[in-house]
């Protein structure tokens, strides 16, 4: 036999009625609090891809900027260096210079030393020459002429002395 119960008594039946009644009673407060929280997410979402695309464009205006921080600093550092090896450049020159003319005036001087050495050895050379002849004059003079050839040559002498002197100051 076949026992068939009534809708009402299955409690099967109950609870779907009751399921039914909560989702018709509570199913728009459900749904609007469950699309409430969804959009509360959506929203929350957006806001940390708007804030996220925010940071990436000031990190990417931040480098851009950094970029041309860094190319004026190896601008700089480039003109520096420039400057620094034209300096260099300048210097080396300038103390080139200054030993060439440095080399020159010790040569200069060096000849000029050169030159009074050998001015003084000629003067020393004549006068020991003068000297040298002075005494063999006097030795040939001595050994060879009478007191009276040697009085006329004195007085020959004194006499050309004073014409010398006065060819000298007309001169």
């Amino acid at each position: 036999m076949e026992h068939h119960e009534s809708f009402f008594a299955d409690p099967r039946s109950w609870v779907a009625i009751a399921f039914v009644i909560f989702f018709v009673l509570f199913g728009r407060k459900l749904w609007s609090a469950l699309a409430a929280m969804l959009d509360k997410r959506a929203d929350d979402i957006r806001a940390e891809l708007a804030e996220a695309q925010r940071l990436r464009s000031e990190a990417e205006a931040m480098l851009r900027d950094a970029k041309g921080r860094r190319e004026a600093a190896l601008a700089d550092a480039k003109a520096l260096l420039d400057g620094a090896k034209a300096e260099a450049a300048r210097v080396a020159k300038a103390a080139a210079d200054e030993a060439e003319h440095s080399a020159a005036r010790r040569e200069r001087q060096a000849m000029d030393r050169i030159a009074a050495a050998e001015k003084a050895a000629v003067d020393e050379v004549r006068i020991a020459a003068a000297d040298i002849a002075a005494a063999a004059a006097e030795q040939v003079i001595r050994t060879t002429l009478s007191a009276s050839v040697g009085a006329a040559l004195v007085d020959n002498a004194i006499g050309g002395v004073t014409a010398a002197l006065a060819a000298k100051r007309a001169a």
